[in-house]
């Protein structure tokens, strides 16, 4: 008990601190209510009868890890042993015992490949941190698509280019690539995330990167939130008020729908993350005088009327930076200084 007070008074929650400890808050709370104030779990006084000695675990753990036995699961362990006339334990016991010594895990070739995080990449500017993914949108016909390949700036979450194909594949990701860096004068160096699809990873768009000089980063396989600014804005497309999910007529009608919902992203929708600005005006700087203007609206508001202020008003925080897989201490940072700018 003392250890958890411990712990809590140097900022862990009281819940966290007792599973560490190896009990609930609420035991804890038992304990303080009696009158010993004291650990009352009582616990087996001794071992069952049909519990495995110490020879028999051995015994298992041997066969276990012998060369024929040691890539196979519990299942096929026991299994192949009763083929061999052998009983050492049940499935489970043996699934508990390889538990307890750390030894159910992949073993040999058959443990999976090990993908470590996207590292991190900090934006302070317009281009300097790009991302780009591909999505389906329904055709005319089930299980007809079209592919719309867009490029998203990270700072602003400016939409910098899209293209709606039949097809996906890399030399037309390639193609709107080479548009986009020749339009916006995109610098080398330049960050390009993207998943692992076979488009963002085929030999043409891989040389376009490097030609132009931008520094390739990928996701996880599978792990959809390593490139979660594209995806949140794909959720944004896909439930705006009139998108047809039924399907699109043709692929000009997806286009001209895209057309317009790109419009409406960049230069009318007020995006959370940048201050409720729109990305245009985050990209070309013009957010500045908007919060600026807000600020002001707020003070003449408190001045007016102070009594519906007991503190400071809205700052209208403008984002400095821009993270792309932020590591959590860079993200506990990032909203420290927020709180306090």
């Amino acid at each position: 008990m003392q250890l958890v007070e411990y712990a809590v008074r140097a900022g862990a929650t009281q819940k966290r601190a007792c599973a560490i400890a190896g009990f609930t808050a609420r035991t804890l709370e038992r304990w303080r209510l009696s009158e010993t104030c004291e650990d009352q779990r009582r616990g087996p006084t001794q071992l069952p009868a049909h519990a495995l000695t110490a020879p028999e675990r051995e015994r298992i753990i041997e066969l276990a890890n012998s060369a024929e036995l040691r890539h196979l699961p519990p299942e096929q362990v026991v299994t192949r042993l009763a083929d061999r006339g052998i009983y050492v334990c049940s499935e489970r016991s043996l699934d508990r015992i390889l538990h307890e010594e750390k030894m159910h895990t992949h073993r040999q070739r058959a443990r999976p490949a090990a993908h470590s995080k996207p590292r991190e990449y900090v934006a302070d500017g317009p281009c300097q941190v790009m991302t780009w993914d591909i999505t389906y949108l329904p055709g005319p016909v089930r299980g007809q698509f079209f592919y719309l390949y867009l490029f998203l700036d990270v700072w602003s979450r400016r939409v910098l280019g899209w293209q709606i194909r039949t097809t996906e594949e890399s030399a037309s990701a390639a193609e709107l690539l080479n548009r986009i860096c020749a339009e916006h004068r995109v610098e080398p160096e330049t960050v390009l995330h993207s998943d692992n699809g076979a488009a963002m990873k085929g030999s043409t768009m891989l040389a376009t990167m490097q030609w132009l000089g931008l520094r390739a980063s990928f996701s996880r396989p599978g792990v959809s939130d390593d490139n979660a600014h594209v995806e949140a804005l794909f959720r944004t497309l896909k439930y705006r008020p009139g998108y047809p999910a039924r399907g699109f007529d043709s692929i000009e009608h997806a286009r001209t729908w895209v057309t317009n919902f790109v419009r409406w992203y960049n230069e009318d929708h007020l995006h959370s993350a940048i201050g409720f600005v729109t990305p245009n005006d985050r990209h070309s700087g013009h957010d500045i005088a908007v919060l600026e203007r807000r600020r002001a609206v707020y003070e003449e508001a408190r001045r007016r009327m102070p009594r519906r202020w007991s503190g400071t008003t809205r700052r209208w925080h403008r984002p400095r930076v821009a993270l792309l897989n932020p590591e959590r201490a860079t993200r506990l940072k990032e909203q420290k200084q927020r709180i306090t700018a």
